[in-house]
């Protein structure tokens, strides 16, 4: 890793990498390893992000009883008919290889008492099939080991404690002179950070998580609040499906210091259960998220109780040890007590539109992980896909970037830049954190439940992507998945396959991909 400081004002590099979750450390590990230059920049010390606290595992097709087919119709079962199928197929034929170059890496994952992989059961998936670390413990486990090689890797440069302000556009010559009738095609390349540096790059990947922050009750840290989103869509990228954010079941509620720790599906895969006031059981534990989420919110909404309880009592506490530990901090016991657990704000199925190689619809600018929307997860993300997913896709993006197709544009120079259009871009403004309101009000308006008169409300909002939600949320006058309206209750066929795309200029509409 080469030193920040050395960088200076301006930088020029193949591959800027913005985000140092799992997919932004692995996208910068891949291109380093073809040989590539990069720029990793990163809002907190490496191995602080918020995959770190990620307890899912990586789903994969590993197990003898196990196929291609069966994760690829899990995944678009989960999704409610509105996974895009070669996304979805891809995923599902790369993730075993993943897995593999992760263990090459140096990742450890669990194993069974014969050496194998141990393969958990998670919601929505017929058959084990998610690889786990420590446990509960994989974000922190695959980002910890990612983050020490990228530290040793001379060919990155990381600047720790940095944001992006604005990405750094320009029309591609290639496309002509719009005064001769050629398109306005702008080109990405390169950014600029909050401190002023700049950095010229042959491609942008942004891998800077989701927005599930911006509601009030969330399993997120604060800083995951769509600022990728807001970069790219500022620069003139395209924005899909916002109105479809995941609702995790099981969240803590009312356990001073841990409000919005998520207890892990896998843990309801090994046979925890959710229990109401009464005691009873009262929905299949394991169904798809969207489900269960749903269950819970009804059955609050019914009792008018807070929280419904999560029986672990039954579980070995050494196989969640990080999960236990966290809980017994706050002073629950889960081995003798039932854990108070209701929905929180998890996961944005809905992001930067991005291809089959994670490109953007602005050239120049790729979206991996959780800040992109391939379609991949459809209208209701299948558990433990989203990890695979950061690594299928990073490394495809790299590859993408760095292919003779990609490289055939013209090479940005920051040298060449000149010193108005350098003082322009330090003055553009960087994406707004919401406030308390916005993030009370997308709760109350778009939680898991929504009206038409509750998302109107939204479109006066302060925050420009709340506003962007609730108009995708509008548009899409059904419920289906992860989202729920109360006013049009049942799902409309006519919308299978069909995604609500924001372009940069602000126009929407519903497009199908295949």
């Amino acid at each position: 890793m080469s030193s920040a400081a050395a960088a200076g004002p301006l930088s020029e590099t193949d591959v800027a990498v913005v985000g140092a979750g799992a997919a932004g450390l692995y996208a910068a590990l891949c291109a380093a390893r073809e040989g590539a230059s990069v720029v990793l920049i990163s809002a907190t010390p490496l191995a602080q992000t918020a995959s770190y606290w990620a307890q899912g595992g990586l789903a994969a097709a590993l197990a003898p009883d196990d196929s291609f087919e069966l994760h690829l119709a899990d995944t678009e079962r989960a999704g409610r008919a509105l996974v895009r199928h070669s996304a979805a197929e891809i995923l599902v034929r790369e993730a075993p290889a993943r897995v593999e170059d992760l263990q090459a890496l140096g990742v450890r994952f669990d194993g069974d008492r014969s050496g194998r992989l141990a393969l958990g059961l998670e919601g929505g998936h017929s058959v084990r099939r998610v690889v786990h670390a420590g446990g509960s413990a994989t974000g922190r486990r695959v980002v910890r080991q990612l983050s020490a090689l990228v530290a040793e890797e001379p060919s990155i440069t990381v600047f720790e404690r940095a944001r992006a302000r604005a990405l750094w556009t320009d029309r591609d010559p290639a496309d002509g002179d719009p005064a001769d009738g050629g398109p306005a095609q702008a080109r990405c390349r390169g950014l600029i950070c909050d401190d002023g540096r700049i950095v010229s790059a042959r491609a942008v990947v942004l891998g800077t998580g989701g927005a599930a922050a911006l509601w009030s009750r969330t399993t997120n840290p604060p800083g995951s609040q769509g600022f990728g989103l807001q970069l790219a869509h500022a620069a003139g990228a395209s924005l899909a499906d916002l109105e479809l954010l995941q609702f995790h079941p099981t969240a803590v509620l009312g356990l001073p210091g841990r409000e919005g720790f998520l207890i892990t599906e896998a843990i309801r895969g090994e046979g925890a259960t959710l229990h109401d006031a009464g005691g009873e059981r009262f929905v299949e534990e394991l169904a798809p998220r969207d489900e269960v989420a749903r269950a819970i919110a009804l059955r609050l909404r019914e009792s008018g109780e807070r929280s419904v309880g999560l029986d672990m009592r039954a579980i070995d506490p050494a196989h969640f040890p990080n999960v236990v530990a966290a809980l017994r901090e706050a002073g629950l016991d889960p081995t003798r007590e039932l854990v108070p657990v209701a929905p929180a704000a998890h996961y944005m199925m809905g992001g930067i539109v991005a291809d089959l190689y994670a490109r953007s619809t602005l050239p120049g600018l790729y979206a991996v992980g959780e800040s992109s929307c391939t379609g991949l997860h459809g209208a209701n993300r299948l558990a433990s896909n989203s990890l695979s997913e950061c690594f299928v896709f990073a490394r495809r993006a790299v590859l993408h970037a760095l292919s003779g197709e990609a490289s055939s544009a013209p090479s940005p120079s920051a040298a060449s830049a000149s010193t108005a259009e350098l003082q322009a871009l330090r003055a553009l403004p960087a994406p707004a954190p919401a406030g308390p309101e916005t993030r009370e009000a997308l709760w109350r308006d778009a939680g898991i439940v929504r009206s038409a008169e509750g998302l109107r409300r939204l479109l006066d909002d302060g925050h420009a992507l709340a506003r962007l939600l609730a108009r995708s949320a509008l548009a899409r006058a059904e419920s289906r998945g992860a989202h729920q309206r109360s006013d049009h209750p049942a799902l409309d066929s006519a919308l299978d396959r069909h995604h609500f795309v924001l372009s940069g200029d602000g126009a929407g509409s519903f497009e199908t991909w295949s």
